[in-house]
């Protein structure tokens, strides 16, 4: 996906779709961390550490509930 930046009083401003917000679970209000190497951004949520702990709780319940027809439909 190519993106140009947009006019944003003063400042420009990268829209990010709201298909890729929904993919990363972000919102509005989710501070991101920015990291640079001079050439490149890398934008990352920044997860509450409740959030993070109750979501990866909820993963290991789909897996340990699904995990044997989860692995069949993937072969």
């Amino acid at each position: 996906m190519v993106k140009t930046l947009t006019k944003h009083g003063n400042s420009y401003a990268l829209v990010i779709d709201r298909a890729i917000l929904e993919l990363i679970r972000a919102t509005p209000e989710t501070p991101f961390e920015i990291i640079s190497d001079g050439r490149s951004l890398v934008l990352t949520p920044v997860r509450d550490p409740a959030e993070e702990r109750k979501f990866n709780k909820a993963v290991e319940g789909v897996h340990k509930r699904f995990g044997r027809a989860l692995k069949k439909l993937a072969e």
